[in-house]
């Protein structure tokens, strides 16, 4: 039996990523030619990888970057309800320079400094987000005891809830700018996770 793993991968680049705004509210903005590309590599890159189950998030723009990878295996993409973006609220939409940083000064309070309960004007807390995407997530390994089940999902959220999977809020990798179709790579043994790699740089 293969060890049981758990990949999580950004969505292939979108529209309002070529315009850089904020686009965090499903379906979203759907993926760019060079998106679809993405997803076109990231099935091929995970052709030989024995992928059991893929899910994406209610946003169009994963489940389109899913769905190559799901047919390259012969499999349904499975869409989970909480494990799409952290919602930007009255950021929603805005792309000048201002807003981006607000997004990212909320967000860096969550990760360097705990501060969960803080929320994006007029959107989730950090403790919104985990109470939704992490049992979704944990659902989606638990009912796939063996093989890899990948989880395609959104850059913010990843950052946030991956160091949460393995039980350590000050993990790096929760610091760190993650592509589109990067992916982190945990592994797992029971209730004990690990992460084993990091868009591309092995960890364990």
């Amino acid at each position: 039996m293969s060890t049981p793993r758990l990949v999580l991968v950004r969505h292939g680049q979108s529209e309002a990523n070529v315009l850089r705004y904020l686009d965090t509210r499903p379906p979203g903005a759907p993926l760019t030619a060079e998106g679809r590309a993405q997803a076109e590599d990231l099935a091929s890159d995970l052709a030989d990888e024995p992928v059991v189950a893929v899910y994406a998030s209610r946003a169009l723009r994963a489940q389109q970057t899913a769905a190559p990878l799901a047919a390259r295996h012969g499999l349904a993409v499975g869409v989970l309800d909480g494990v799409h973006e952290v919602q930007a609220g009255d950021l929603e939409g805005r792309n000048e320079a201002g807003a981006l940083q607000r997004y990212e000064d909320v967000f860096a309070l969550w990760s360097e400094r705990h501060e969960l309960d803080v929320p994006m004007p007029g959107g989730e807390s950090a403790r919104q987000v985990l109470d939704r995407f992490l049992p979704d997530a944990r659902r989606a390994r638990a009912e796939h005891p063996d093989g890899t089940v990948v989880l395609v999902s959104h850059g913010t959220a990843i950052r946030l809830c991956a160091p949460h999977l393995v039980g350590n809020p000050d993990f790096l990798a929760g610091l760190v700018y993650l592509p589109n179709t990067g992916r982190i790579v945990l592994e797992t043994d029971g209730d004990d996770w690990r992460c084993v790699e990091w868009t591309g740089m092995r960890l364990a």
